[in-house]
């Protein structure tokens, strides 16, 4: 079965709970295949948790998941190691975080010390507990939840952890009282709040790792299409307004993300259209605004959208 058969499975059986937005759901999966840390923010009660839960279970994939509050410390998420009087030796007793998937919900909810303790799985796949470093299963991604900062008990993430994530993406509020309607009629049939432990994995791992090793290897990207990522984000980091634009890791997000979806529409070459669908998810939290352009309500999203509209779209392909 080709790789658009299987991720069309996907979506199917997360549609079967998550009753919304499809192209989050498209994009969600996209981000999955390149290994890629989504932050779904939004206010409260709008299915970021339900829609991760799905992903997960459908993915096949082992999952954890962490409730970050104030109280929780970096070794709740890592691990620690515990003497063992027994046996005369320290023993490491592994924390949540050696998964496939995380879903790390209400993430800012944790102050920045628990926090910054995300960082280096995030990036390295791996994690150090009191000086040994250790290897986090493939694949390994963070699947993270956030309320709007303005809510009482939160914590701003910083640049540094923002950057970490592939994509930025915001579920929304149902588009239409019909869309509203649905998910009423589908709670009922559901009889319970949660029917994601009713899911059944669509693929196993085996399957997963080789649709992202296709991605990775058989997916051509030209070099106008480079050029052109490259230039959108030099736009974006020399606008006037910006204190801080996308580092190189965000044209890499860019990259990766363009290549993913490439192959969700059953091509093996990436062309511009792939790189303009996740510009704004995947370029505007990166994105810090002077002071004094952000007291007039410019956001991340204007720059990249001022600089989809200053850089040339390649027109053919080499």
């Amino acid at each position: 079965m080709e790789l658009k058969e299987i991720s069309s499975l996907i979506v199917e059986a997360v549609s079967s709970v998550y009753i919304g937005n499809q192209e989050i759901i498209i994009k969600t999966l996209a981000s999955a295949l390149v290994n890629g840390n989504v932050l779904f923010e939004d206010h409260p009660g709008l299915g970021k948790t339900l829609l991760a839960k799905a992903f997960a279970r459908v993915l096949g994939l082992d999952y954890r998941r962490v409730q970050f509050t104030p109280d929780l410390l970096p070794a709740d998420i890592l691990g620690t190691k515990v003497w063992r009087q027994n046996l005369g030796t320290f023993e490491l007793v592994k924390g949540p975080i050696f998964t496939n998937v995380l879903l790390a919900d209400e993430i800012n909810r944790a102050p920045p010390k628990t926090q910054s303790a995300l960082l280096e799985a995030m990036e390295e796949r791996q994690v150090t507990i009191e000086g040994e470093t250790l290897k986090l299963d493939r694949p390994f991604f963070v699947m993270a939840t956030q309320n709007p900062i303005e809510y009482e008990g939160t914590y701003p993430l910083p640049e540094a952890q923002l950057d970490r994530f592939l994509l930025r993406l915001s579920v929304g509020y149902p588009r239409t009282v019909e869309d509203e309607i649905s998910i009423l009629e589908a709670r009922l049939r559901w009889k319970k709040d949660d029917p994601t432990s009713d899911l059944n994995p669509v693929i196993d791992i085996k399957t997963f790792l080789e649709m992202q090793n296709f991605i990775e290897e058989s997916v051509y990207v030209s070099r106008p299409v480079m050029r052109y990522i490259a230039e959108l984000v030099r736009n974006a980091r020399n606008d006037d307004r910006v204190e801080a634009g996308p580092s190189p890791r965000g044209a890499l997000a860019l990259l990766k993300i363009s290549k993913a979806n490439a192959a969700l529409e059953g091509r093996d070459f990436v062309i511009p259209d792939d790189v303009k669908k996740f510009a704004f998810d995947a370029l505007s939290h990166r994105v810090v605004i002077k002071p004094e352009y952000s007291f007039e309500g410019i956001q991340g999203r204007d720059v990249v959208e001022k600089a989809l509209q200053n850089t040339p779209v390649p027109k053919e392909r080499e």
